[in-house]
């Protein structure tokens, strides 16, 4: 391991190999939350009980942009300003530049359901679902074809998001980060991501709060700044 990258960079990278739970605060100037990240290979409905219970925010996929691209799946903005004219008026409600103060964009693509699911919101459906996402991404990254259309069902109640083209050069949300530490780990660039939430306040769970979290745990919690700098040392992966 290159000895540049930060050492809980280093214990983050052999958490999520493992398939362990892993912390991630991506700045104080940006959302200044606190996610749950663990790779969407390792879910099961017991992880996504707990991440709902626990962490408390929207349990996400976030994927690598070469893999959404394959798999054709857009961003929902880019969906919706390109709405025919039946529905013009669903352009108005996309977000604008300075509708969001934390950033750009959002990076929201699909929200799916596997067509072997149920309702598709029941722990066992959201982790079959999410599971079924890595491996579609697996799949397509090391070149193989996946009818994802034949595979998922579109609404449903897994939220996809798609990694900026650029990744940490161009965003550094935690669809990012999460994406580059897959990187990093050399495993695939589908990470299962959800914020941690004040159980009294109702408010993102403050960065100490998450530390201790972390510490009581035994869990490892990174800075985006420390994964920024990781992936930048090694030449972006």
């Amino acid at each position: 391991m290159n000895m540049n990258i930060p050492e809980s960079v280093k214990k983050g990278i052999e958490d999520v190999k493992e398939g362990k739970i892993v912390l991630i605060f991506d700045a104080e100037d940006r959302e200044g939350e606190t996610d749950f990240v663990v790779p969407a290979s390792f879910i099961t409905a017991q992880k996504v009980a707990y991440f709902r219970n626990v962490a408390g925010g929207l349990i996400c996929v976030a994927i690598h942009p070469i893999a959404a691209e394959k798999l054709g799946l857009p961003l929902m903005s880019d969906i919706l300003r390109n709405v025919n004219s039946n529905f013009s008026s669903l352009r108005k409600i996309v977000e604008e530049k300075g509708d969001l103060s934390y950033d750009k964009r959002s990076s929201f693509s699909l929200w799916v359901n596997h067509r072997d699911t149920f309702t598709g919101i029941t722990d066992r459906d959201r982790a079959l679902t999410i599971k079924k996402i890595g491996e579609a991404v697996d799949k397509v990254l090391n070149g193989n074809s996946y009818d994802f259309y034949n595979e998922f069902r579109t609404p449903g109640h897994v939220s996809i998001l798609r990694a900026a083209e650029r990744l940490l050069d161009e965003r550094r949300g935690q669809t990012e980060l999460s994406v580059a530490l897959a990187l990093l780990a050399g495993i695939p660039p589908a990470m299962v991501i959800c914020e941690m939430l004040d159980r009294e306040s109702g408010n993102a769970l403050s960065k100490a709060n998450a530390i201790a979290f972390a510490s009581e745990r035994d869990l490892i919690f990174m800075e985006g700044k420390e994964i920024v700098d990781a992936y930048q040392s090694i030449g972006s992966p």
